[in-house]
């Protein structure tokens, strides 16, 4: 399997591990403080958030910048 190319700049990848990790584990306390179904709902979209965030973050390539065709300037500039 090929490794995506990496098209996040270091410190919003920073930034996306920090956040997502935040965010994922906020979200599973929620969840376990939850005693309502919307409530649980809502964790679990967070949590799920997070982990998106965290493993963007992690792999440096983010699919939706893909998509777009955005490519961060200071990344242009190196290749």
């Amino acid at each position: 399997m090929k490794r995506p190319f990496v098209n996040i700049t270091p410190r919003e990848r920073v930034g996306r591990v920090l956040v997502g990790l935040a965010g994922a584990i906020g979200g599973l306390v929620l969840l376990a403080a939850s005693g309502g179904t919307i409530t649980s709902v809502f964790a679990v979209l967070i949590t799920i958030a997070g982990l998106d965030l965290l493993v963007t973050g992690a792999l440096g390539h983010c699919p939706l910048y893909r998509r777009l065709g955005h490519v961060p300037a200071s990344l242009r500039r190196s290749a």
